[in-house]
């Protein structure tokens, strides 16, 4: 019963990585879309978020029907409940790539993005992608070292945030409102993405540790 268990829960964490991967994909896609007007891309985009969905639901039916049937207790019930935060987080980061590709789309065959602000949108971007990317990593290795440069790399994602509302805030922007509304869109969908790859990192601090993890500087 013990090794059905672990078998289990390691399909459950594959699960989650699948997920890791296809929303990191998804995330870079979307802004190589929004960036260089690519109709195509943001399609695909779009349309493959509907995969995250139903992954998410699988895999939230299959943890539950665990707890029903192995009613586990203390480490392996947390490890249970932390996947299906960790997969309700998958599931948010997979509808952010998705809002950033519909800006694409909605903008087509204009760029919806101003030259100026191209690179800050595209290392937002890149941030977003290398924090997936280092997250899913995570939950393969469970290495707290790497769970806590999780929460000092979104530092970087908050300076670009930043960044971009000065640019917003200025008294010349030239742009007008609807290009001010889609930076504005824009720049909330990859600060919470990253804030998402926070949390999951959080939760993997706790379920090797016991702890939760003190706010890194």
């Amino acid at each position: 019963m013990r090794d059905a268990f672990h078998e289990d829960l390691d399909s459950i964490n594959q699960t989650l990585v699948e997920m890791s991967n296809l929303v990191s994909g998804a995330m870079s896609r979307a802004t190589t879309a929004l960036l260089t007007a690519n109709l195509e891309l943001a399609e695909e985009v779009i349309a493959e978020d509907d995969r995250v969905d139903a992954i998410q639901h699988e895999l939230d039916n299959k943890t539950l029907d665990v707890m029903a049937r192995q009613q586990p207790v203390a480490s392996d019930l947390r490890n249970l409940v932390t996947s299906l935060r960790m997969s309700a987080d998958f599931e948010r980061m997979g509808d952010f790539a998705h809002h950033v590709a519909r800006i694409a789309r909605m903008r087509y065959p204009n760029k919806a993005v101003p030259e100026e602000l191209a690179p800050t949108i595209q290392a937002m971007g890149d941030v977003a992608v290398a924090l997936i990317n280092k997250v899913t990593g995570l939950l393969q290795s469970r290495d707290i070292k790497v769970a806590l440069e999780v929460e000092r790399d979104d530092d970087e994602m908050d300076k670009l945030h930043r960044k971009l509302f000065e640019a917003l805030l200025d008294e010349k922007w030239p742009h007008g409102t609807e290009t001010a509304i889609d930076m504005t869109l824009l720049g909330r969908y990859y600060e919470r993405c990253a804030d998402h790859t926070v949390s999951i990192s959080r939760r993997v601090y706790f379920l090797v540790t016991g702890e939760y993890a003190e706010k890194q500087s």
